[in-house]
């Protein structure tokens, strides 16, 4: 947990997916007013150095439905519109290249 007194958040909630060579976490955070926000972030391990680059979505409270709609529409369209033959179940488990899908 992080400490308030260094004015951070506090992290509540934390959901971790592992998607090959990314790992995405999905992190609930209050602040000091307990007032709650979400942040998205996809970390993906350079080759190179052994680094990670970081990429971070901050999504508050008045967001979510609008977030969570788009995001629902927009992969609806992908599988219904440009993909409707794909079976996207086969990344639940693992898909062709032997990348594991995980949640955690």
């Amino acid at each position: 947990m992080e400490d308030f007194r260094n004015g951070e958040q506090q992290e509540i909630y934390s959901k971790k997916i592992r998607a090959g060579k990314r790992t995405y976490f999905f992190d609930v955070k209050s602040t000091k007013g307990n007032d709650y926000f979400i942040t998205i972030t996809e970390s993906k391990k350079r080759f190179d150095d052994g680094s990670f680059v970081k990429h971070k979505i901050f999504l508050y409270k008045e967001d979510f439905n609008k977030f969570v709609e788009a995001l629902t529409e927009t992969v609806n369209h992908v599988k219904t519109e440009l993909m409707p033959d794909y079976n996207f179940e086969e990344f639940s488990r693992e898909n062709n290249s032997g990348r594991e899908y995980s949640e955690e």
